[in-house]
């Protein structure tokens, strides 16, 4: 995942590292006056914020932290279960699943530290496999069209009937730019040419990093595709912020409008923090967190 974070941040030719002395990263944040909602329009208002002077002799880099009162579990935004249907997985503290059978060959497992680590992995007591547990990436893209977004009402569940930008998990041997091409082909049979990388949303309770790119429609043509019952074009002060299937899509619609308005499109990354065990309709209970921008 940080490799991923460090290319994104490469791309958008923003984000300045701090390196610890273990070779690791951490980031520089800044605390900022936290951001409310509106019951009435949904949206987000910041209050205050906090800029960094600046740091870099090459341009300015501006990085804030801001918070939002609670949260809530958000889920797979393709309807697809996201462990392996041959594993057999139980719910335990926080986000870390006790998966009880080797995926490879049914055996059961044991729970241990295998040498050389420091975190507790299911271990098959038959061939021995450790089975690892890894976060999800998540694509999709930010269609601008004619100063309008394209959204996608759900056909599915999880969030069956709300709104959505076209993403989905990202499948092995594409990339994060093809995958989410192919995901809004998918979802609004719609021909889209990426731009740029928009935002990066970590959600670590649920394991799952959302990557969304700005991207423009390659022809004006788009329809729902069998996970969409329909797909619309949003001007900036329609977008159904009341009805959003994720607050992953809440926190990327939020800082669009607020980078569309400020005549400065951006490149952001957070952590969005949920609690355990909410509901995942329950889109504005969460806290952002280390929120970079470029």
């Amino acid at each position: 995942m940080l490799k991923a974070i460090q290319i994104l941040g490469c791309c958008s030719s923003g984000f300045v590292w701090k390196p610890r002395s273990s070779g690791g990263l951490s980031f520089i944040s800044v605390s900022a006056k936290p951001l409310t909602y509106s019951l009435s329009s949904g949206r987000a208002t910041r209050m205050d914020s906090s800029f960094l002077p600046e740091f870099s002799p090459r341009r300015t880099r501006s990085l804030r932290a801001f918070r939002a009162s609670s949260a809530r579990s958000e889920s797979n935004p393709d309807g697809r279960n996201a462990s392996s249907s041959s594993v057999a997985v139980q719910s335990s503290a926080g986000n870390v699943r006790k998966i009880n059978f080797c995926q490879w060959c049914g055996g059961p497992t044991k729970h241990e530290i295998p040498d050389g680590e420091e975190k507790m992995r299911p271990i098959c007591t038959v061939c021995g496999k450790i089975a690892y547990q890894n976060p999800k990436m998540v694509v999709g893209c930010l269609v601008e069209h004619d100063n309008k977004v394209l959204l996608c009402k759900r056909n599915i569940q999880p969030s069956f009937g709300l709104w959505t930008l076209p993403a989905g998990y990202m499948e092995i041997g594409e990339s994060a730019a093809e995958g989410a091409i192919r995901e809004t082909w998918e979802e609004a049979n719609a021909e889209v040419e990426v731009l740029s990388p928009f935002a990066q949303l970590d959600i670590p309770l649920i394991g799952q990093t959302y990557i969304i790119f700005l991207a423009n429609l390659k022809k004006p043509q788009f329809s729902p595709g069998p996970e969409s019952s329909e797909c619309q074009l949003f001007a900036l002060d329609d977008i159904p912020f009341n009805s959003l299937a994720f607050s992953s899509m809440l926190v990327t619609l939020n800082l669009y409008v607020e980078d569309v308005k400020a005549g400065k499109p951006k490149f952001h990354y957070g952590t969005i923090n949920k609690r355990p065990g909410t509901s995942p309709s329950d889109i504005h209970a969460f806290t952002l967190d280390y929120h970079l921008q470029s």
